[in-house]
């Protein structure tokens, strides 16, 4: 779980709002506790072109680093450091081997799509140059498993997993040289794959990634600087412009291959509809005591979320919506430009666009990708503006609190309708894009039960508010449960779970079984009612719990 796709953020609060906003935010909890998902609800309560499924990412799922040309990423070595709990993917799913076997149980479930993303070093080992002709070829092999199974393949370029050969080469994200690396890099996957790919996202959770990467130093490339690093010192980085340096040319990067998408490949492949965009993180900020913000758009970060707060603010006293500076990467996208807020409290630490790279970057996206899991708590600190050493965070203005769920193996809260709002307020302030909802889903203690009644209590409540929002009138196309089995999770490794499928991984064959919300969202997705339930025998449950119960 990445978390974690540009934003919308926070306004600073003058003190003339101060009883307006409390106000505000108790009549605002009173609607939230009034306002729940749909409940009783069966797969023909969606659109006829709704889609249905599940996802993985490379590193994660793939195992086999070693094996048929493949070279390390930045998340091989960033694992092989012991970052995460001493684990690491070299094997983790061996998906690499068994993709056949994991495709049958996607059709068994039900699945539409598929979200999976390519290895940048497995299919060009060095980041640049030649293919490998046995990377080309199993990805090959896996979309066409896909689509003769009749499950659409949703793809992400880069997951977190940039070619360690080039962070070696120029510090990878730091450099421009990455723009034009990046660009042939998606040249070469929409010109093998393009044509049986209708639907293509760039960069994953570039949020996450820039700020854990390149300011707090907690997740790959592991680059800070004192006294910014949270977890581990590093001796390179620099926390106060490295974070902007990697945004801006993520940016670019994206509207690069964007731009040579639809010039060289959209009117020339099968199938004339096809669509290129990026999955951004959304979960759902509560306002602490002043006010609700959210980040939406391209990129994202697993927690900047809902900004109906704000919303309210802007309706019912006339004060404009502002953006958090730190997470509005949607400016660009839209705008063709950042935020005033973010270049005002970045000053010169932030690139500029030219009036060429302005112009390309507007209008970039053919449709959001949302990511969603949980609450936070948000606050005003713009008294850290006045500070004269700042990074990437602290220009942000505010005081993120983070529930004690976000970085533990802990259960998250069942919160449907902050999903609901964050939809809402996208359709409302973006126009109503198309949206695909790519990671949704509940974490759980590693071997804690195959009977995962929370989960299937999550899963339940999300899908219930994904219907409400369309029948709010939200563009949604598509909601994809995170993950499809138990993966390795970039902060927690195999200390938690999220999949649908267990995977033995004290079994040498990694034998998946189906969890109670592998039986749920399948019975669901084959047409299944949502309320009521009925006693279901599973396979083996590792933990030797009694047999569960199933909603249907």
């Amino acid at each position: 779980m990445m978390k974690p796709e540009p934003c919308l953020g926070l306004m600073s609060i003058n003190v003339a709002l101060k009883l307006t906003l409390l106000l505000l935010l108790f009549l605002n909890f009173v609607g939230m506790s009034l306002v729940l998902s749909a409940d009783d609800y069966n797969r023909n309560d969606f659109p006829t072109d709704f889609v249905f499924g599940s996802g993985t990412s490379a590193y994660q799922w793939e195992g086999a680093v070693n094996e048929d040309g493949r070279t390390p990423s930045i998340w091989d070595t960033y694992a092989h450091a012991g970052f995460v709990h001493g684990d690491n993917a070299d094997i983790a799913c061996d998906g690499y081997h068994k993709y056949k076997e994991d495709v049958k149980l996607m059709v068994e479930t039900g699945l539409d799509a598929y979200r999976l993303s390519i290895s940048w070093s497995r299919l060009i080992p060095n980041g640049r140059g030649p293919i490998n002709p046995k990377g080309l070829q199993f990805y090959n092999n896996f979309i066409n498993e896909l689509i003769s199974n009749g499950i659409q393949p949703h793809v992400t370029l880069h997951n977190f997993d940039l070619p360690q050969a080039l962070e070696d080469e120029y510090g990878g994200w730091v450099s421009p040289k990455i723009i034009r690396d990046f660009t042939n890099y998606a040249d070469v996957c929409f010109r093998e794959f393009g044509d049986r790919v209708l639907y293509w996202n760039t960069v994953n959770e570039p949020n996450v990634f820039t700020i854990g990467g390149y300011d707090e130093g907690t997740t790959p490339p592991t680059r800070c600087s004192p006294p910014f690093c949270k977890k581990y010192n590093s001796s390179r980085g620099d926390s106060t412009t490295e974070p902007y340096l990697a945004v801006h040319h993520i940016l670019l990067s994206h509207s690069s291959a964007v731009r040579l998408y639809r010039r060289k490949y959209k009117n020339i492949l099968p199938h004339k509809e096809t669509f290129v965009g990026a999955k951004n993180v959304h979960d759902s900020i509560e306002a602490k005591l002043y006010c609700r913000t959210s980040n939406m758009g391209l990129l994202a970060l697993q927690s900047i979320h809902s900004v109906s707060f704000l919303q309210m603010i802007q309706m019912k006293t006339g004060q404009p919506l502002k953006e958090l500076a730190i997470f509005s990467l949607v400016g660009p996208l839209v705008h063709g430009d950042y935020p005033i807020s973010m270049k005002t409290n970045a000053g010169s630490r932030i690139p500029t666009f030219s009036d060429r790279e302005s112009a390309q970057l507007k209008g970039s996206c053919d449709f959001i990708g949302v990511i969603f899991y949980d609450n936070l708590n948000i606050t005003d600190n713009s008294i850290a503006l006045k500070r004269n050493l700042r990074d990437y965070d602290t220009d942000m203005a505010a005081q993120l609190i983070f529930g004690p769920a976000l970085f533990s193996n802990e259960e998250y809260p069942v919160t449907p309708w902050t999903l609901r709002e964050e939809l809402n307020i996208m359709k409302t302030l973006y126009g109503n894009p198309p949206i695909f909802i790519y990671e949704n889903g509940q974490r759980t203690p590693r071997n804690s039960s195959l009977q995962d009644v929370k989960r299937v209590e999550y899963l339940h409540g999300y899908i219930g508010a994904v219907l409400d929002s369309i029948r709010d009138g939200s563009n949604i196309k598509g909601y994809f449960a995170w993950s499809f089995m138990d993966v390795f999770e970039l902060l927690d490794g195999y200390n938690a779970s999220f999949g649908l499928y267990y995977v033995d991984r004290d079994d040498p064959k990694l034998k998946r079984y189906p969890k109670l919300s592998a039986e749920w969202y399948g019975n669901f997705l084959k047409g299944g009612n949502t309320s009521g339930v009925r006693a279901i025998e599973l396979e083996k449950d590792p933990s030797l719990v009694s047999v569960g119960r199933l909603f249907q």
